[in-house]
């Protein structure tokens, strides 16, 4: 029995060990951007992050887990090569193999402030841990495979959305002369669309767990005309509240025409590629051409330093202030939203692999499902918020300050583009894969091509995506070592013979 009791120890420990990664690595999804926007403090947004990273940890976390890890293979193949009474304990140690490698992973990668898929890693290790037990013809590929899509196919889709809804968001609101009053016009349509895109989050993705424990189907025409209907009512809510809301909180300004700095700031830009486009016109021309375009040039430069001079005698920036803090709360409402989205689902990354192997050890069977306790609900909910807390700082800094500067306006973009993609995921039949790293890197990405390809930090870009395509490779490779060493420890040993008398490696 002692064997048994420092397995289940180990479990535990390293369970708690990938929690406290994925707090520390993931959760910058959700709070990255308002920490980057100066919607949040830091202090402020770990709290909060805290909070409903808990609450859908674990009052919604999972509470059965599907075959062992998004079906990257079946674990019921192991008792072809091992006997009934040693497969449980591969399975245990393979497990563990994952958890360790998933968790050294995404430690190294927080300590380069790289922000990396938690899904991704763990797939990775259990990809590890399933050609070395079983071979590689043992793993589902096909399932690995669709996995891996979502590197692709997640980024790509919400820096478009992004891109688009900053650029509505822009000739709506910031392109305005009078923006304040622009905003109150925009401002109640936009939180209707939120609390119905919000809603839709939270009831297909954040709630999924409860759902499956229920036994009801999202996918159904009932189930989703129930969800439509409270969003279209949370939505009308939401549109009366903030209309009535602005009516006081935004004064329309005297704004007249060129005085909105946004404005100016795109008169420059403007003028300055007309600049040069006439100063290529007047060197590749000759005669009436060539002194037209010279006389053009002229009038263009005296119309860039009258733009230059506005914007630099431009000292009252009222109104863009008023606007960036509705944009603030609308921002710190989403975050949390995806916080809750995001602890309910992907715990399971450190809680699922840790209940196959406390099952497999206690049970002394492999079984095709395997129930989560609550008590491994709270201990992933807690390393979540321990990981966040003590070291969560780094990937936030680089999501919300490296890639592109943001404003509450553009983190509100961002975060809204990532949580329509992940529900336009959710929702769609045909099971698109997403990972939420991936997918809110793209929508900062998105928000920050809006402004063009100057606006981003292509150094810092580079370097995520280099650590997202070693994430799975680096998953699987750990875990081979670390599962040879705990089979080596546990299996080849014979310390496990007093439990498995014919134990054979």
């Amino acid at each position: 029995m002692g064997v048994e009791y420092i397995l289940i120890g180990l479990i535990l420990v390293c369970g708690f060990y990938v929690a406290w990664n994925i707090g520390a690595n993931d959760v910058a999804n959700a709070m990255g951007t308002s920490v980057g926007s100066g919607a949040l403090t830091l202090k402020r947004a770990v709290i909060l992050a805290a909070v409903f990273e808990f609450a859908g940890a674990y009052i919604v976390g999972s509470n059965v887990s599907e075959t062992v890890r998004k079906k990257i293979f079946d674990p019921l193949e192991i008792l072809n090569f091992y006997s009934a009474e040693q497969a449980p304990y591969i399975l245990a140690c393979g497990m563990i193999a994952a958890l360790l490698a998933a968790g050294t992973w995404l430690l190294i990668a927080t300590w380069m402030s790289w922000p990396v898929s938690t899904t991704h890693s763990i797939v990775g290790a259990v990809v590890g841990f399933g050609v070395v037990a079983l071979g590689y013809n043992g793993i589902l590929w096909n399932q690995v495979g669709l996995i891996s899509a979502g590197w692709v196919v997640s980024p790509l889709i919400s820096a478009i959305v992004a891109y688009v809804v900053f650029g509505i968001l822009l000739k709506t609101v910031f392109h305005k002369h009078d923006p304040v009053a622009a905003a109150r016009r925009t401002a109640p349509k936009l939180v209707f669309v939120l609390m119905f895109v919000m809603t839709g989050l939270t009831c297909y993705k954040g709630l999924k767990p409860l759902w499956k424990r229920w036994e009801m189907d999202p996918q159904s025409p009932g189930f989703m005309m129930a969800v439509v209907l409270v969003a279209v009512v949370l939505g009308a809510v939401g549109f009366l509240v903030t209309k009535l809301s602005l009516a006081n909180f935004l004064q329309v300004g005297n704004a007249k025409a060129g005085s909105n700095p946004v404005l100016d700031a795109d008169v420059s830009r403007s003028l300055a590629k007309t600049i040069k486009h006439l100063q290529r016109v007047r060197n590749h021309s000759m005669g009436e051409l060539q002194n037209k375009a010279t006389m053009l040039l002229n009038e263009a430069e005296l119309l860039q330093d009258a733009a230059l001079e506005n914007i630099a005698n431009r000292t009252d920036f009222a109104e863009h202030r008023q606007v960036e803090r509705i944009f603030s709360v609308l921002q710190i409402f989403t975050a949390c939203l995806v916080a809750f989205a995001h602890g309910s689902n992907d715990v399971a990354n450190a809680i699922g692999p840790l209940s196959a192997a406390y099952q497999a050890v206690t049970e002394h069977a492999i079984l095709k499902e395997s129930t989560t306790p609550g008590w491994a609900l709270l201990l992933g909910g807690v390393g979540i918020v321990i990981g966040l807390a003590t070291w969560g700082w780094k990937v936030i800094k680089t999501v919300g300050e490296k890639i592109t500067e943001l404003t509450p306006s553009r983190g509100f973009c961002a975060e809204f583009a990532a949580a329509i993609t992940i529900l336009a995921a959710s929702v769609l039949p045909i099971g698109l894969p997403i990972s939420t790293t991936h997918t809110l890197v793209g929508a900062v990405l998105g928000v920050g091509l809006a402004r063009g390809i100057n606006a981003l930090n292509l150094k810092t870009m580079r370097d995520i995506v280099a650590g997202w395509v070693v994430t799975i490779p680096a998953g699987a490779g750990l875990s081979m070592i670390f599962y040879f060493i705990l089979k080596l420890i546990f299996i080849d040993s014979g310390w496990v013979d007093s439990m498995v008398p014919s134990a054979t490696g």
